[in-house]
């Protein structure tokens, strides 16, 4: 096997070792680490936990004597910083690794090319770019996050089969399958924040809990200009279970206070188009350092964050259902774009069957790409 297809095939296995992390490191980076000599596999590791050892060093350590003269696979630049931990490039210098392969550089500032110097100081041959693509997929939330300071947006909705996520009347419970709604607790305990419209609250009076409880307990963002959430909101009452948060625009100082009593924070943002202003939602919550978000509705949340370009990724669960009616809401609200060519499309879509729905995965690419 040429040297490229053997990089291809260990860094492969490094990058399923760092998908092991996701959830869990937040908001540092995914990584998987392997060490091979003369064809072995003699060592793995990958980032399990924020604050925990990195990647490398438990790749290193587990290869022990083995990474003398061994090629370390690794899907991110290694760090030459003290942050919680010592710099991994001390640690592949002291191990006597002859080569490094790197999938990507890290954009972090603190690192940035940094690392791979200092290796070649070293005497340690490095090569960057193998699995590139694949690498940049896997970490495209803490890219976004360290190269525009806000979070990476995840918009999930269930909609029948002509595209309605209620009916007239607004019922909706339930559209998607008990499958489906399986999957949605699992991605929403992977998330640091979920994203929902007043109208949503005062309609269906959500948890917004992962359940069973996943890898992170994310915050529950309101988007409720005037402070309408009623003191009895199952979201009030859980309050200990998981942090509420009420994005305001245009709310009396004596409801803020009230609200603030009842535990809940309340965030005062500008506004567009008379709705809170979901930049200025992005630029907070990319201050808190929060790496990923669920928008879950309604209409124009979805709407509101689609005419921002502000949605990363999309999952979508379509129930063979037909609901049918002119009043009956459809997914996405909002202004909307004016011409199909504008009209932006999904990137490395995914398609798959979860209890009788379908269920539409993919992240959100250029306006018109692919158009004639």
């Amino acid at each position: 096997m040429p040297d490229e297809g053997k990089d291809a095939f260990w860094m492969a296995q490094a990058l399923a070792l760092a998908e092991r992390g996701r959830g869990y490191v937040e908001p540092n980076p995914l990584v998987g680490a392997i060490v091979v000599r003369d064809g072995e596999l003699v060592g793995i590791g990958w980032h399990e936990r924020f604050g925990g050892a990195h990647a490398e060093v438990g790749a290193l350590k587990a290869a022990g004597s083995k990474a003398q003269g061994a090629t370390l696979y690794v899907t991110l630049e290694p760090c030459c910083h003290h942050g919680k931990t010592p710099p991994c490039t001390d640690a592949i210098i002291a191990a006597g690794i002859r080569r490094v392969v790197a999938a990507l550089v890290d954009p972090f500032s603190q690192v940035a090319g940094k690392g791979i110097d200092q290796l070649r100081a070293a005497g340690i041959r490095v090569d960057v770019g193998t699995c590139a693509e694949q690498a940049r997929q896997l970490n495209a939330p803490y890219f976004k996050l360290i190269q525009t300071g806000t979070p990476y947006v995840h918009a999930k909705w269930a909609m029948s089969l002509d595209g309605k996520i209620a009916t007239a009347a607004g019922d909706s419970k339930w559209i998607s399958s008990e499958e489906s709604r399986r999957v949605v607790h699992e991605l929403r305990g992977r998330m640091d924040a979920i994203v929902v419209g007043i109208g949503t609250v005062l309609r269906d009076d959500p948890l917004l809990t992962a359940r069973p409880k996943g890898a992170r307990v994310p915050m529950r963002i309101v988007l409720d200009s005037h402070g309408r959430i009623p003191e009895n909101a199952q979201l009030i009452r859980t309050i200990d279970e998981a942090p509420v948060v009420l994005a305001v625009t245009d709310c009396p100082a004596e409801r803020k206070d009230a609200l603030t009593r009842l535990g809940c924070e309340v965030w005062s943002l500008s506004t567009r188009f008379n709705r809170p202003d979901v930049t200025s939602l992005l630029e907070e919550l990319g201050k808190r350092k929060l790496t990923n978000i669920l928008i879950e509705g309604g209409a124009e949340v979805f709407g509101s964050f689609l005419d921002a370009r502000a949605i990363d990724e999309v999952h979508v669960f379509v129930a063979p259902k037909l609901i049918g009616g002119t009043e009956a809401k459809s997914a996405v609200g909002g202004k909307g774009i004016a011409q199909i060519a504008d009209a932006l499309e999904l990137e490395d879509r995914n398609v798959e069957a979860r209890g009788k729905d379908i269920v539409i995965h993919g992240r959100i690419g250029k306006p018109g790409k692919g158009n004639a």
